[in-house]
């Protein structure tokens, strides 16, 4: 079975074709044009999207050697997101469908993070635990079956990667900022600044980085007059301190919520999943503890079509084919917050 994945939800504009769990290409194209803004602004997000999303369709066939005929579904992402880029992406997988008569099945970009550890493991276990952390989302599931999991903490306020960007905005770096800090914190010393671990001992497995982030400003404003005073061995040792404070929240939360549920592997997911430090730590407490990590590669970790690609398949597998021609699903910036099979 080989399945067309479309994925728009925010600055990524991606394509993928994956056949039998096995991913056969990978295109993803990034807007650097919201460096300028400090942030993701919609409109040009979903202009660009509107831009390029046929050649980097065509890519992800070219690269998978198969013409639109050869393929047996079309996955796209419909929630959640920002609603122009979601609605330019549902759009032309709807258009395709139509045009070609392929089953168009219709994914929750968060399922697609959940999932990802399959990407690359198809012998991963349920039950399972994922962390999803990324610039929008910091969010643990328990996840029992493809049909059935449900949230067993969020963040309250900032997402750990929208901590990082803030964070990063505060010392005068470019956005987006998580990969900057992580490069800079290489050459630092996590330990020679004590910043807060929002909620780590707050006995349940929500988050908290908005104080982190509020140290952090009030840490600058006492010790320098701008980002411009920072040194440049200072900067490299907040970098590493407000890195490790927030990969320490992470890493303490999943483990609690594998030591609670009595489970055996965790999938962490979401772009904050490509940090170095948050990959190490990681991997250094499994070793400790004995639990199993699936941290999907780089590519996967972002935003990209084969994530969404492969749960298309999934479904489409467990379905009949009959009921993905349906195309009265709408774009919806909104996620579902669980799911269990009835």
């Amino acid at each position: 079975m080989k399945i067309l994945g479309i994925e728009t939800s925010c600055d990524e504009t991606s394509a993928a074709v994956v056949e039998n769990s096995r991913t056969l290409s990978n295109i993803i194209s990034s807007q650097t044009v919201h460096k300028y803004y400090g942030g993701v602004v919609p409109e040009i997000a979903s202009r660009i999207h509107l831009q390029l999303i046929s050649k980097v369709v065509d890519d992800a066939l070219k690269e998978a050697n198969l013409e639109i005929n050869e393929i047996d579904g079309i996955a796209v992402t419909y929630q959640p997101g920002l609603i122009g880029s979601l609605l330019v992406g549902t759009n032309f997988a709807k258009a395709l469908s139509l045009r070609y008569s392929k089953p168009l099945i219709p994914i929750d970009h968060i399922e697609g993070h959940i999932y990802s550890g399959f990407l690359e493991n198809t012998e991963i276990e349920f039950p399972f635990i994922t962390l999803v952390v990324s610039g929008g989302h910091t969010i643990l599931y328990l996840v029992r079956s493809f049909t059935d999991y449900e949230i067993i903490g969020a963040t309250r306020d900032d997402a750990a990667g929208e901590a990082f960007d803030k964070i990063g905005k505060i010392l005068g770096l470019d956005y987006p900022a998580g990969a900057k800090i992580d490069k800079l914190a290489k050459e630092g010393n996590p330990q020679r600044f004590n910043f807060p671990r929002g909620l780590i001992n707050s006995g349940d497995f929500d988050f908290s980085f908005s104080g982190l982030k509020t140290a952090v400003r009030y840490f600058l404003e006492k010790n320098f007059k701008s980002p411009s005073d920072i040194s440049e061995q200072d900067l490299k040792d907040i970098c590493a301190s407000v890195q490790e404070a927030i990969v320490d929240v992470l890493t303490t939360k999943s483990v609690n919520a594998l030591e609670f549920y009595n489970i055996g592997t965790l999938v962490i997911a979401g772009g904050v999943s490509a940090n170095s430090r948050l990959r190490s730590k990681i991997q250094e407490t499994s070793s400790l503890k004995g639990f199993n990590v699936v941290i999907p590669k780089i590519q996967y970790c972002m935003d990209n079509a084969a994530m969404i690609a492969l749960l298309g398949e999934l479904k489409l597998k467990n379905t009949t084919q009959e009921a993905f021609f349906n195309y009265s699903f709408k774009a919806n910036p909104t996620p579902i917050r669980s799911r269990k099979s009835s």
